[in-house]
């Protein structure tokens, strides 16, 4: 297994650690384990604009709540 394979079943496993709050932490879960994340957070200090990933995830969060 590769280290980069590894790595990411690390991070997987504590995405899962982390109980989702609603759809919004469902969705970043995703794109931190596939990679897409760390791509739009270079593209965006690349640009010097801001992704708007974290206020996007609040709202589906506050919009799409996991019920408890």
């Amino acid at each position: 297994m590769t280290l980069t394979v590894k790595r990411r079943k690390i991070a997987v496993k504590k995405n899962n650690l982390m109980k989702s709050r609603g759809l919004g932490d469902t969705i970043e879960k995703i794109t931190k384990a596939t990679g897409i994340k760390k791509v739009v957070q270079q593209v965006s200090k690349a640009t010097g604009k801001d992704c708007g990933c974290n206020k996007r995830r609040d709202t589906l969060n506050r919009v799409f709540p996991y019920q408890k």
